[in-house]
């Protein structure tokens, strides 16, 4: 199978994967929710998970994969404040942990690029099915 191929398909477990984290660890995700948001925490991971998922399942199929890539792209950029309030909350934290949490930050860059490039060779196809 093609890389072209194969990078929609990876990208959508990616997200499966994210979107069942949310509900299987939640705590984990409440504990980055920016309190600037209104509502709880919880609702936030939840609500975030369920878009994950749907994301996933809209990648994986060709029908809606150009747009949903896109929103993809769009929900990687969201969530980039969630990380920045990781980073901030686990500085004081040993050097592996603050290291991963400051190493999400610029992680955010190549998953846009990479929704991005979905959506581009999405439309690539579109004209060829």
């Amino acid at each position: 199978m093609p890389r072209s191929h194969r990078s929609p398909l990876l990208l959508a477990g990616l997200l499966a994967s994210a979107g069942v984290a949310h509900f299987a660890a939640p705590r984990t995700f409440d504990a980055i929710v920016p309190r600037a948001l209104p509502g709880s925490p919880r609702t936030w991971t939840y609500a975030s998970g369920a878009v994950e998922l749907a994301l996933a399942a809209g990648v994986a199929l060709p029908a809606t994969r150009r747009r949903t890539a896109l929103a993809t792209a769009a929900f990687f950029v969201g969530v980039f404040p969630a990380n920045v309030k990781m980073a901030v909350d686990w500085r004081h934290r040993p050097a592996p942990l603050k290291a991963a949490a400051v190493g999400r930050l610029p992680l955010q860059v190549p998953l846009v690029l990479w929704a991005r490039n979905v959506a581009q060779n999405a439309r690539k196809t579109e004209g060829t099915s």
